[in-house]
């Protein structure tokens, strides 16, 4: 009972905000403009964004916040707040430390009309997934100290944080909580960091992935050209179709939290990306929205088990003993792919046999992989030697052989 009567003040608060928002833009009477605002409690909660997390913004249908990472950047941020201005839009800033140095004025101008500005780590580094938190901890407060030195005052920066690339790492998160900054994840992509993507293909994907969930974060990348392109069109389509723009600030003394209920915050499970696979370089990205983006680098199976060879390492990373030959899938008859010659006999005829003949191709260079199969004095040797010094040891064909139309990258197991 309690949570119907929140929910239809809530609904009333909307409706109200929509007619506030007119009002507050006399100059563009045909602008889609800001519906409403909603001021969050980091400490309520940490973490937003249903691609990675179970919560996102209280929104109600047809409700889009819009972000924009990784500036400012001149003219594109520019052009960006100029269309934002026009239609009297509010938007979220997750703004680079390094960034704002260069380009102060972008910063002053995006808090002077009224946008939110957020953090987005000092570097912007791809490798928030994998560092150390002391190390993650001073891109975090490196960036918080840039932003708040350029506009000159603490409170004017949020304590919101995106991390970059979305590369999340559950220490990093549990020191943001603990420092009271939310985490902002997203709920739907446009893929406008792609390249050679056209400002329409944005849109449309936007639009799309939009209508998919009703509501949501949308995040966009103020720094890219298509973007600032697109932009107009996106908020074309999205008043169109009914959609409207909310803001979201952070709680404060003077400002306390939205009264929301707990189901609002709750709508979607966290998204659970497909296993990957082993890499092949070289492929590019297909226009087709069925494929999902990811690095350029695709990602496909080899069509067959392949014989490894088994081998430990002590602490320095040395081999501490050569192992013996280990064949997995032992009892699976080789594909055509793959090329295998019985060993040669022992003695003095095994140098015959592997020595190249004149009418024969030379044969190429045996690999790490066949080291195992050399002599125990030779493996002895060869160990003493640095890493990166250590010649192939062994027979060449003592293991099958990829042919030269398979991939050079070894099966992952």
């Amino acid at each position: 009972m309690r949570s119907a009567v929140i929910l239809s003040v809530l609904l009333a608060g909307v409706i109200a905000a929509g007619t506030a928002a007119a009002s507050e833009c006399p100059e563009h009477p045909g602008a889609l403009g800001v519906s409403r605002t909603i001021v969050v409690d980091p400490t309520q909660h940490a973490r937003l964004g249903t691609m990675q997390y179970s919560e996102s913004q209280p929104l109600a249908d047809h409700e889009v916040v819009l972000t924009f990472d990784d500036g400012p950047l001149p003219p594109h941020t520019s052009r960006v707040l100029d269309i934002l201005a026009a239609e009297c839009i509010k938007a979220t800033f997750f703004m680079v430390g390094r960034q704002a140095l260069g380009f102060p004025q972008l910063v002053r101008r995006a808090a002077n009309e009224g946008h939110t500005i957020a953090n987005h780590s000092q570097n912007h580094p791809l490798t928030f997934h994998k560092m150390a938190v002391d190390q993650a901890a001073r891109e975090i407060e490196d960036g918080f100290l840039a932003l708040r030195s350029v506009l000159g005052d603490r409170g004017a920066v949020a304590p919101f944080f995106r991390i970059p690339g979305l590369r999340r790492q559950v220490s990093v998160e549990m020191y943001l909580r603990s420092s009271d900054v939310m985490t902002w994840s997203v709920d739907f992509l446009a893929d406008d960091w792609w390249k050679k993507i056209k400002p329409k293909e944005i849109a449309r994907r936007a639009i799309e992935r939009i209508e998919a969930k009703g509501r949501g974060i949308l995040l966009l990348h103020d720094i890219q050209p298509a973007t600032a392109a697109a932009l107009p069109d996106l908020l074309k389509e999205l008043k169109a179709r009914g959609y409207r723009i909310v803001h979201v600030v952070p709680a404060t003394s003077e400002r306390p939290a939205t009264t929301t209920a707990p189901e609002q915050w709750v709508r979607h499970m966290p998204h659970t990306p497909k296993p990957r696979s082993v890499p092949v370089v070289g492929l590019e990205p297909a226009a087709d929205e069925s494929v999902v983006p990811q690095s350029p680098v695709a990602l496909r199976w080899l069509p067959m088990p392949v014989p490894q060879v088994v081998q430990s390492f002590d602490a320095f990373g040395r081999p501490a003993k050569a192992a013996p030959l280990e064949v997995r899938d032992a009892g699976a008859k080789p594909a055509a792919e793959f090329s295998a010659a019985p060993r040669p006999a022992a003695g003095p005829l095994r140098q015959l046999a592997t020595a190249p003949s004149k009418t024969e191709p030379t044969k190429p260079a045996a690999t790490a992989m066949h080291s195992a199969a050399a002599p125990a004095s030779a493996r002895a040797r060869n160990a003493r030697k640095p890493l990166g010094a250590r010649r192939p040891l062994g027979h060449q064909l003592s293991l099958p052989r990829p042919t030269a139309g398979l991939s050079p990258w070894p099966m992952i197991r």
